[in-house]
């Protein structure tokens, strides 16, 4: 049986050079080697902040070097085996070698993805709510599809997900819904997700089954441990509220009043958790999450400052009000406002698949600031 037509090991080789330079695999290295002393120290832990910090960065850096390491090895090996089967005439060694150099170049796909995650936060968690907008019970339902398709992504990526909180709606779905997507660059394949998003369908909850447009929206802020250097919370500025939670959440719902509401009084930013076991630690999460949007807050306004002394910039987007329409009657069709992207395939969408649409925001917002 003839050999089939050869990878272009050329090309994947190339590829890799370039992940090698975006991910700097040399100052990787000399990072990691400044901090194996530090990890190495018998007082690491006497602070127990930083040590945290020095070994999720550790870490972090570690999986990349490897990373690059293994690709770099399974590259070459893949490139050997395709010469020997070449030789000697082996199809199975040579398909063998065609199915590693395709599983590379999709390990490939991924790295360049990361290399448009250069933002201060993308490597952060995410602290995301959804609420309903307009569109009644029908709205509701629809902030309820948006939470099952972010945790669903979630699940696909690998990410851990805390669901803090859920505010089930009056005759079906949700009011809102808080959440935090834990994993690396969790913030930053997440932002593009913020905005307005609008549902198109014929409505489930209409005797007439006419058709129906919701709205629902996603906020997202980068969830940081301790932003202490960044926020100060003071006491008096917060009412504090009390209450039985309600909705999906384990042994410890509705068994008493744990669930807090933190209303901050001079911005009017609210924050509720309820899915932890006690009051206690309820309070402990609110008061993070607060801290994130506060911090996040702060950001924003420092920016908006510093285009107000460079001057004005022009629209950057003509999206409109919403970023993404899922049309569900009469055609299928799901469509981002801002990219363009889009894909007829509207349940795998909703059940999370959004990886498309995440990396063509990430490659439209490199095209709108090159410089990013």
């Amino acid at each position: 049986m003839p050999l089939p037509d050869a990878p272009d090991f050329s090309a994947l080789a190339k590829r890799l050079d370039d992940a090698e330079g975006y991910l700097d695999l040399t100052d990787l290295r000399e990072r990691r080697a400044d901090l194996e002393p530090r990890i190495a120290a018998p007082d690491l832990w006497d602070n127990p902040d930083d040590a945290r910090r020095v070994t999720t960065e550790y870490g972090r850096i570690n999986d990349d070097i490897e990373l690059l390491e293994k690709l770099r090895s399974r590259l070459d090996d893949a490139r050997t085996l395709w010469e020997m089967a070449s030789e000697e005439g082996d199809a199975a060694s040579g398909n063998e070698a065609i199915k590693e150099a395709e599983s590379l170049a999709h390990e490939l796909d991924e790295l360049e993805l990361r290399s448009l995650l250069g933002g201060e936060h993308d490597e952060l968690d995410a602290v995301c709510e959804i609420h309903s907008g307009e569109g009644g019970t029908d709205a509701q339902d629809w902030a309820e599809m948006l939470l099952r398709m972010y945790l669903r992504w979630a699940e696909r990526r690998g990410f851990e997900v805390e669901l803090d909180e859920v505010s089930p709606g009056q005759e079906a779905g949700i009011q809102s819904a808080t959440f935090i997507v834990r994993g690396r660059h969790a913030y930053g394949l997440l932002l593009g997700e913020k905005g307005v998003h609008r549902l198109y369908r014929i409505s489930p909850f209409d005797s007439q089954a006419r058709r129906q447009t919701s709205y629902a929206a996603l906020d997202v802020v980068p969830f940081m441990e301790d932003v202490s250097d960044e926020v100060k919370i003071d006491d008096k500025d917060l009412r504090v509220d009390t209450y039985r939670s309600s909705g999906a959440g384990g042994q410890h719902v509705n068994v008493t009043d744990s669930a807090v509401r933190l209303t901050h009084l001079p911005t009017g930013i609210v924050v509720a958790c309820q899915n932890e076991r006690s009051q206690l630690q309820n309070k402990a999460k609110a008061m993070q999450i607060l801290a994130a949007k506060l911090a996040e807050r702060a950001r924003q306004e420092r920016l908006e400052e510093m285009a107000k002394l460079s001057g004005p910039q022009g629209a950057v987007s003509r999206g409109g009000a919403f970023i993404r329409g899922y049309v569900m009657a009469p055609q299928q069709m799901v469509k981002d406002e801002r990219t363009g992207h889009e894909t007829g395939n509207v349940q795998a969408t909703l059940d999370g698949e959004l990886d498309e649409f995440m990396e063509a925001y990430l490659r439209w917002r490199r095209s709108q600031d090159p410089g990013r």
